[in-house]
């Protein structure tokens, strides 16, 4: 039986929590509210009817406890926590252990590198299960949503299919594939930009002392102008794409493929009907007379700069012209300043050749 660690009491950590336990993995659910997680956990359905259920083996805060025999580490926490979660695995990292970052984008791969250089195994796997929201912390989880399939990446490549194997036992009525290399995972053109260009339409006009008189639908609100820019930056990712033809990068789909919406008008029509999305809210914050857009939610502290900003690194450091990826970045910090943010700079990678030595392990 192997010793799998969640990082994360959230979402996807307590579904990922019952999908192991439900498969008789030993789980131990690292949280800083341990005491809030029970020992049996649900998944429900829309109808509120349990569909996954599982018996943990711990919760702890003590990362001694969590990692010390952990063969499998499952990180679920968002991009901004990554460098502080890799700190407390680091002293226990071996080459034993495999580490999953949960979706595979933000840059975990390189807040991880200590651990890999201890010998230990990154994976990421493309997206997530499913769409997982909270209806009780520590007890249960509605999912909706399901993928037919599951992509998974590993650095070093040589280890993918010893990952893939991992998910597909958790996941058994998935599909899990392998991806040729950890990039198609850090180009996904998910919330990066899914997020942040729908942020940017829908507060283009926002400025201190304004107040919304409503919460907005992120998604059923969806609009056509928001769908045109969003194809404007999928195009640039794709350009990314192409510089980068030492990698096999053909599972970087552009959104046009993945929505099946080859317009934006499509697009926004598809959205909008999307299930799994509906009753989604934006993100804000309750003040007098209405609300503001809370910048500290994951959309803003996440998405941005652990998630455009990469892409836009990227394109600098491959000099390619992404007009629309910078003015939406742009947008962003003229809105709420600098912040912390993810720096490719940090781990030692400033160009082209660095970013082919890194990701070709």
């Amino acid at each position: 039986m192997k010793n799998i660690t969640i990082v994360g009491a959230g979402n996807i950590g307590t579904q990922f929590a019952v999908h192991c336990a439900e498969k008789k993995y030993n789980v131990t659910i690292f949280s800083s509210k341990p005491e809030k997680i029970c020992k049996e956990l649900l998944i429900v359905n829309e109808n509120g009817e349990t569909i996954h259920k599982g018996i943990i083996s711990s919760a702890t805060n003590d990362p001694k406890e969590a990692f010390m025999n952990a063969e499998i580490i499952f990180v679920t926490m968002p991009a901004f926590c990554m460098k502080s979660v890799a700190e407390k695995i680091l002293p226990f990292a071996n080459s034993n252990m495999k580490i999953c970052l949960v979706p595979g984008t933000g840059g975990g791969e390189c807040a991880f590198k200590k651990c890999r250089e201890k010998g230990a195994v990154i994976f990421g796997i493309q997206r997530v299960p499913s769409v997982a929201r909270l209806c009780e912390y520590g007890k249960c989880v509605r999912a909706t949503g399901y993928r037919d399939e599951l992509f998974v990446s590993a650095i070093p490549n040589s280890e993918t299919d010893n990952c893939r194997q991992i998910i597909n036992s958790i996941f058994d009525k998935m599909k899990c594939s392998a991806l040729p290399c950890y990039l198609n995972l850090t180009l996904t053109p998910s919330n990066p930009i899914l997020h942040t260009t729908r942020l940017r339409v829908l507060y283009k006009d926002y400025k201190a002392g304004f107040v919304y008189d409503s919460v907005p639908l992120f998604y059923e609100g969806w609009n056509d102008e928001t769908s045109e820019l969003l194809f404007k930056c999928d195009e640039e990712v794709q350009l990314i794409c192409k510089k980068l033809s030492t990698f096999d990068l053909s599972y970087v789909k552009s959104l046009r493929i993945h929505y099946e919406s080859p317009t934006p008008e499509a697009l926004t029509k598809k959205i909008q009907s999307i299930k799994g999305f509906k009753g989604i809210t934006s993100p804000t914050v309750k003040v007098e007379n209405g609300y503001i857009p809370d910048f500290d939610s994951r959309y803003f502290t996440a998405d941005f700069p652990f998630g455009l900003s990469i892409l836009t690194q990227l394109s600098q450091l491959l000099e390619i012209d992404t007009p629309n990826m910078n003015a939406t970045l742009q947008w962003y910090y003229n809105l709420v300043g600098a912040r912390d943010e993810f720096r490719f700079s940090d781990y030692g990678i400033n160009s082209k050749e660095d970013v082919i030595k890194f990701y070709s392990e």
